[in-house]
């Protein structure tokens, strides 16, 4: 095997991406879709078998399945290097149908095409490479996940534990649309605020009611205060619901809170206040609850990390990316569960996109095969 040998033949293999990355984007995947969701492991699992690559599922009752995938010299006991992503989206059933995959003008569309189906595609191939070549000096761990985009509450058990049993990870989430990958990243907790109050006719016996409504503003101006961009620390109430009708005082309101942060320290200090606005009735009589619905742990750069990130970058350059740099994303990802446990970690390292999310979602049709070999040429290096 050589290097020239994984490359080539990794750049033959466009068109078969291509074709590959249509058949995923195609399966409606939502996160709570967990028959799509599966539907979409099961191709990936007719790829690996084409290959000749050992694959297994890790079964799951609620979410999709995770999916795992190996490939090894005979005897190698070493660790594995980790490539990991998610086949998840935040899509509706129906979405594949009203705007199938499509190319035009160099950029492929369709949801999670970039965010994460394209990084997945560029994954097996580089696996498939090496199977094909006789494998690399350590072994190659595949992890495809199931439920990222709602902060990964059956897959983070099984990310950390692959994790902590890994040489490094290279998480495949979109490139950025510079071209650069993901060496940090923010931590996110999500949460729901439900507040209760007292129903009352509220202009007949307006005394007697209690405002859920009234409370959960004071509670959101108060949240909202504790943002410091500075610090990398933000808060959103981006959801709110309640009440009963125009003419009743409301009895019940809740919120959906969204919290950012940059150093681990950071957490416990928010959280504290958080806790604190919520438990304090400012309108008398109310009271409420605080739930977190899904945590994100932040992606903070180690020094190991950093050697990583140079490993990588210099077969970047050797693979014609030679402008890549490493860039901090406000966004959440998996990586940091992988972080937060010691090993090695950068994200980003899939093909170029931008958009996510939205029905603009775009993918640079270009990039995949450049992508890939930086990829296998890091493995070849770490």
């Amino acid at each position: 095997m050589s290097e020239t040998q994984i490359t080539e033949w990794l750049a033959s293999q466009k068109q078969a991406m291509i074709d590959l990355l249509r058949d995923v984007v195609n399966i409606d995947s939502g996160s709570y879709d967990k028959a799509g969701v599966d539907a979409v492991g099961a191709r990936f699992e007719k790829h690996f078998a084409e290959h000749s690559i050992s694959s297994w599922r890790e079964s799951h009752d609620t979410f999709g399945d995770a999916i795992h995938a190996a490939v090894a010299k005979p005897g190698s006991n070493e660790e594995p290097i980790l490539l990991m992503g998610h086949r998840d989206t935040v899509f509706s059933k129906g979405e594949a149908e009203r705007r199938p995959f499509t190319i035009k003008d160099g950029r492929a569309y369709g949801p999670g095409v970039a965010d994460m189906k394209a990084g997945l595609v560029m994954n097996v191939f580089v696996a498939a490479a090496f199977k094909r070549f006789g494998g690399s000096p350590h072994p190659i761990k595949v992890l495809i996940t199931s439920d990222e985009e709602i902060a990964s509450p059956s897959s983070r058990p099984v990310i950390e534990r692959e994790g902590r049993a890994a040489r490094c990870v290279f998480n495949s989430e979109p490139g950025r649309p510079t071209g650069n990958v993901v060496t940090g990243r923010k931590g996110g907790i999500f949460m729901h605020c439900a507040v209760t109050g007292k129903a009352a006719h509220s202009g007949a016996n307006f005394a007697a009611g209690i405002s859920a409504i009234g409370e959960l503003a004071h509670k959101i101006v108060q949240i909202h205060a504790l943002t410091d961009v500075a610090k990398g620390i933000t808060l959103n109430v981006g959801l709110i619901s309640g009440g009963q009708s125009v003419n009743t005082t409301a009895p019940s309101a809740e919120g959906q809170i969204d919290f950012r942060y940059v150093e681990p320290a950071q957490r416990e200090s928010v959280m504290s206040a958080i806790e604190k606005i919520v438990a304090t009735s400012y309108v008398s009589g109310t009271s409420a609850t605080l739930t977190i619905k899904g945590e994100f742990l932040p992606a903070v750069q180690s020094a190991a990390s950093k050697a990583l990130f140079e490993t990588y970058q210099g077969a970047a350059r050797q693979a014609g990316l030679t402008t890549l740099q490493g860039e901090f994303s406000g966004g959440c990802a998996d990586s940091g569960f992988t972080a937060a446990v010691g090993t090695p970690t950068i994200c980003g390292v899939g093909p170029v996109g931008g958009l996510a999310h939205t029905a603009d979602e775009y993918l640079e049709i270009d990039s995949i095969v450049p992508r890939a070999q930086a990829l296998a040429l890091a493995i070849l290096r770490s």
